[in-house]
């Protein structure tokens, strides 16, 4: 009995030997387990990320992939926007400088118009004073004879004298009355012409002639209606004519001292029979102002600028003769 108890209890402590031994090997194995999982975690690839980092990296390049496609769309519009601006740029300079080009041009012509042209100067001086001196003779002859018909050309080169002014129907030869007139004009012009002529009946100064116009001729011109011949019609304009020049010059007897630049009598005589109508012919007015005598001012106009220093030196001259 005391064996078998012995016997138990040997086993027992047999068995309680293996349990222990079976711990200590589990919790060794365990131990095992957790310094290989820390050996292994220690040994992962410092570069590998989790799946999930992965993921959000490649959802963050994607993203940023777009937004670079993206802009770079943008950019490559916006260049080739600029590459149009810069040629608008290009376009709107060479405009600008041919407007400025022009602009200096249209200045330069301005400039140049606004310089008087001395010759241009001299000439209109020249109509002005033409005009002034018929319109004295004009007005004066007026005064002495207002039923008598004169009037100033519409060129203002010439005065006047209409219809039976001077001469009857179909004659050349002055009345004692119309004679008159003739004198009283010769008497007129005469007073004039010392300011704008040259010659020994010359009195220029600066007072009554300050434009320096010079008078190259005063031509008695006659002219007729288209009534009759051509023979007939030349005939009787120079006859009359003549008849107003022969008694201008024995009314005033120096008048044929009055020179132009030529040192020419400014005192001459024309006739254009219907040649140069001034109105028409189909009616009785207009023949009767037709027939008419023009006492018409020719002026020296120079061709250049340096003519009118002739002139002036010349005028000069003949206002410095005692």
């Amino acid at each position: 009995m005391r064996a078998q108890a012995k016997q138990v209890r040997h086993e027992e402590e047999e068995e309680s030997a293996f349990v222990s031994m079976t711990d200590m090997t589990v919790g060794f194995l365990f131990i095992m387990m957790i310094l290989l999982a820390f050996f292994a975690s220690q040994m992962r690839d410092p570069d590998a990320v989790s799946k999930y980092e992965y993921d959000q990296v490649i959802q963050e390049r994607d993203n940023w992939q777009q937004i670079a496609e993206s802009r770079a769309k943008i950019i490559v519009r916006l260049e080739a926007e600029l590459a149009e601006l810069l040629l608008q740029r290009e376009r709107l300079q060479a405009k600008v400088t041919q407007l400025i080009a022009e602009n200096e041009d249209l200045r330069r012509e301005l400039a140049e118009l606004k310089q008087v042209d001395p010759l241009e100067a001299y000439l209109a001086q020249v109509a002005q004073e033409r005009r002034k001196v018929l319109t004295r003779l004009r007005d004066a002859i007026r005064a002495d004879f207002p039923n008598l018909q004169v009037e100033l050309s519409e060129e203002s080169d010439a005065l006047r004298f209409q219809g039976e002014g001077l001469f009857a129907s179909g004659r050349s030869d002055l009345a004692p009355d119309r004679r008159k007139i003739v004198a009283r004009l010769a008497q007129r012009l005469n007073e004039v012409l010392p300011c704008y002529t040259l010659g020994e009946a010359s009195r220029f100064d600066s007072l009554c002639n300050p434009g320096f116009v010079m008078i190259e001729a005063v031509q008695i011109e006659g002219h007729t209606d288209d009534v009759g011949t051509d023979q007939l019609n030349r005939t009787l304009s120079a006859a009359r004519a003549n008849s107003t020049f022969f008694a201008m010059t024995q009314a005033a007897g120096g008048i044929m001292q009055h020179q132009n630049l030529k040192r020419q009598p400014v005192l001459s005589v024309a006739a254009y029979g219907p040649d140069r109508p001034v109105a028409t012919n189909d009616t009785t007015e207009g023949r009767a102002t037709n027939r008419r005598i023009d006492l018409r001012f020719i002026m020296v106009t120079p061709q250049h600028t340096d003519g009118i220093e002739v002139i002036r030196s010349a005028l000069k001259g003949a206002g410095a003769q005692p």
